[in-house]
C-alpha cells in the first residue's frame, strides 16, 4: 500500500490521539514517525504506532506531561520530561539546544524521564537546516550482547550526526551500535522476510537469518561497537543521573510506567570556530567529492552519509511511501489494542 507523506502523517495523528495523547504532542510524533517511513526507514515509522498508542492508553507515555526545563550553564541545560512522548521531549531539548548554540557556541542538553523518540537524524537534521552541527545520541532497553558475553546487558544504543552544507543540503548518518537496529528487526517481522545471519543470534547463540527467533542482537564492528554503545549508555544514562546498561527499562515489560530514559544533544555553531561560508562550502565540496570518487567493483556509485535516504525521500514525494498493508488496515482502523505488547519478551514475537 502505498500513501502520501501527509496522508500518513494525518493517519499516524489520529491513531495516537484516540490512544489519548493531545493534537499538539500527536501531531509532532505522528511528524518523527512519517520522516522515518519518508526515508525508508520503516524500522522507525508507522510500524511502531500499535506499541505507542498501547502504552498511551495504558499510562506509561505522559499524555500530559510536566515538562520542566533549567538551563544548568550558559551552555547546558537539562530537561525533565515527566515520561511524556519522546519524540515531543526530543524534539523541545533539541529546540532549545539551537537556540544556546546560535548564542553561545555550544549546546549540551540532556533530556532525562523520556518515552522512546524514533530516528534520532529527524533532531540532528532540524539543527542542520538551522546551520548547526548537531550529535545526538540515546539510551536504549538491553537487547545486546557485550563483545565476548552471552547474555544482553546494552541497549542498541543508537548515535546521530548532521552537518549543514548550505541551500538545504545536509551530511547525516544515523546509526545504531548494533549491526542493526531492534526495529529493522521488527520490519523484517512484519514483512515476512529473512535477514542476515550477521545481526542477530537465536536463543543457543547461534547466527540467525529468522527474525522471529532472535534472541540477542550483536555490537557492529564487535569491541568497536561495544565500546560505542557503552559510551552512548554514559551520556544519556548516567550523565543524566538515570539507570544504565542493564537497568534501562524494557520497551515491553510494563506499558504503564514511564521508560525514564535519556537523550543528549550536542550543538555547534560553526561560527564560533570559522565562517559558515567556508563551513557550508567545505561541506558541499565533501559531498561532491565522494559522489565523484571512483566507485569500488560492484558499487555504481559512492554515496555520502545520508545520501541514500534523502533521494528514496525525494522519491517517496513523487511516488509515496510502501506502508505494509497490515499496518494500514490497523492505522484507519478505530481499533487501540491492550494485550500485544505488555509484559512481553520484545524477542518473542
Amino acid at each position: 500500500m502505498k500513501v502520501t507523506k501527509s496522508d500518513l502523517h494525518r493517519l499516524i495523528k489520529n491513531k495516537i490521539m484516540l490512544a489519548g495523547l493531545s493534537e499538539e504532542h500527536a501531531d509532532q510524533t505522528a511528524d518523527v514517525l512519517a520522516f522515518a517511513d519518508a526515508r525508508g526507514v520503516h524500522s522507525h515509522g508507522a510500524v511502531r504506532v500499535e506499541y505507542y498508542a498501547e502504552r498511551i492508553l495504558k499510562g506509561g507515555t505522559n499524555a500530559d506531561p510536566d515538562f520542566r526545563y533549567e538551563q544548568t550553564g550558559p551552555c547546558s541545560a537539562i530537561l525533565d520530561a515527566d515520561n511524556g512522548s519522546g519524540h515531543v521531549a526530543a524534539t523541545y531539548g533539541m529546540d532549545k539546544a539551537i537556540e544556546i548554540a546560535k548564542e553561545n557556541g555550544v549546546a549540551v542538553v540532556g533530556v532525562k524521564r523520556m518515552g522512546h523518540s524514533g530516528a534520532l537524524s529527524y533532531f540532528t537534521k532540524r539543527a542542520a537546516l538551522e546551520g548547526m552541527v548537531a550529535l545526538s545520541v540515546c539510551q536504549s532497553d538491553p537487547m545486546v550482547v557485550p563483545f565476548g558475553g552471552a547474555v544482553v546487558y546494552y541497549g542498541t544504543n543508537p548515535i546521530a550526526f548532521s552537518a549543514p552544507g548550505g541551500e538545504g543540503e545536509h551530511i547525516t548518518f544515523d546509526m545504531a551500535t548494533t549491526v542493526q537496529a531492534w526495529g529493522k528487526i521488527l520490519d523484517a517481522r512484519s514483512r515476512n522476510q529473512p535477514i542476515p545471519e550477521d545481526w542477530a543470534v537465536d536463543s543457543e547463540g547461534h547466527p540467525t537469518s529468522d527474525p522471529h527467533a532472535v534472541q540477542a542482537l550483536l555490537p557492529i564492528a564487535g569491541p568497536k561497537g561495544y565500546g560505542l554503545m557503552m559510551m552512548v549508555d554514559v551520556l544519556s544514562g548516567i550523565l543524566l543521573g538515570l539507570p544504565f546498561g542493564k537497568n534501562v527499562s524494557s520497551m515491553y515489560d510494563d506499558l504503564s510506567k514511564g521508560r525514564e530514559l535519556g537523550q543528549l544533544h550536542i550543538v555547534i555553531n560553526p561560527t564560533f570556530f570559522t565562517t559558515s561560508s567556508y563551513f557550508e562550502r567545505a561541506i558541499k565540496e565533501t559531498m561532491a567529492e565522494l559522489n565523484s570518487m571512483q566507485p569500488a567493483p560492484g558499487f555504481d556509485k559512492v554515496y555520502y552519509p545520508g545520501q541514500p535516504s534523502d533521494e528514496i525521500e525525494k522519491e517517496s514525494e513523487i511516488s509515496g511511501i510502501e506502508i505494509v498493508d497490515e499496518i494500514y488496515d490497523y492505522l484507519i482502523s478505530d481499533a487501540i489494542y491492550t494485550n500485544s505488547y505488555d509484559h512481553k519478551n520484545p524477542f518473542n514475537g
